[in-house]
């Protein structure tokens, strides 16, 4: 089981996580719409998005209790 001090670090983690990748949206959008963008930085830009998405809902599988079978 998951203490209270483990739970409110992960909450934490996640909302950081959570405004890293509205961040990210928001300068991906940018950057689409200027047609001179490198589009391997743009690339590498959405990797970083995904990879962020991946790891909130990891987080977010450790604060959901586990059902009994």
């Amino acid at each position: 089981m998951i203490i209270t001090n483990d739970v409110e670090a992960l909450k934490e983690r996640i909302d950081q996580l959570h405004l890293e990748h509205r961040d990210l949206d928001d300068v991906i959008s940018r950057l689409s719409q200027n047609p001179s963008q490198d589009q391997l930085q743009l690339q590498r830009l959405k990797k970083r998005k995904l990879y962020l998405k991946d790891q909130i809902a990891t987080l977010e599988r450790h604060l959901t209790p586990d059902i009994p079978a």
